[in-house]
């Protein structure tokens, strides 16, 4: 199993819920001031935020890494691929990646991600993310935490260090017969400073938020244009 494809079968176990509503909200509320007419999601999920965009309208289209999140959204009907920004055809009045999916990414492969984004945007499209502060990475991602349900224990053991942040997820799921089978795999998550988006070649970054998800202003929301 991926490490993307425990991520997914764990999701349920992270209690991330209220997060995420709040999240989709806040961009939503920052679509509103442009004339979307098509979107990308990347790192869509199981297409939380898809369904909010067509329901309001929005052609939108998402993508995925998780085979697991892939086909959950493929069975509500959406239309997803499993891939990256890179790997999706068509030009997209907005882009948005939500939920940490920058912080996923080390510097070469960000690098890629944000010129893979702006070759898929319109002359006039956004492209909107959020990232986690310094702050976020410190004060909230840093521990340990573990939730179970009927047939689940996780532990979550989180280290940053050097700007990256390992996260071990080792799940146990009881299986039909009543056993318990152990899968675990490390996922690492990377600081980025702003620097890099305020520098970026191909987009310009033209507005930025700083706003509390779990702590104190422990995420930041770009809003990015093409130059």
């Amino acid at each position: 199993m991926t490490n993307l494809d425990l991520y997914a079968k764990a999701e349920h176990l992270l209690g991330i819920e209220e997060a995420t509503d709040m999240l989709h909200s806040l961009y939503m509320s920052e679509l509103e001031e442009y004339d979307v007419k098509r979107l990308l999601d990347v790192g869509c999920g199981r297409g939380g935020f898809l369904a909010r965009c067509i329901a309001k309208g929005i052609d939108a289209k998402g993508c995925d890494l998780s085979q697991e999140m892939v086909q959950a959204c493929k069975l509500q009907g959406l239309d997803v691929i499993q891939g990256s920004v890179g790997d999706v055809d068509g030009k997209f009045d907005a882009i948005v990646a939500i939920f940490d999916v920058l912080n996923f990414l080390n510097k070469d492969a960000l690098e890629q991600f944000l010129s893979d984004v702006a070759e898929r945007l319109d002359e006039n499209g956004v492209f909107i993310a959020d990232i986690n502060t310094k702050h976020g990475f410190v004060n909230v991602a840093d521990g340990v935490m573990s939730s179970e349900d009927e047939r689940h224990f996780l532990n979550v053991e989180a280290i940053f260090a050097n700007d990256e942040l390992d996260t071990t997820f080792t799940l146990f799921e009881q299986n039909d017969s009543g056993c318990y089978v152990k899968y675990q795999n490390t996922i690492t998550q990377y600081f980025h400073p702003l620097k890099v988006f305020q520098k970026h070649k191909e987009l310009k970054l033209v507005e930025k938020q700083t706003f509390s998800l779990y702590d104190t202003n422990d995420k930041t929301l770009l809003i990015m244009k093409k130059k």
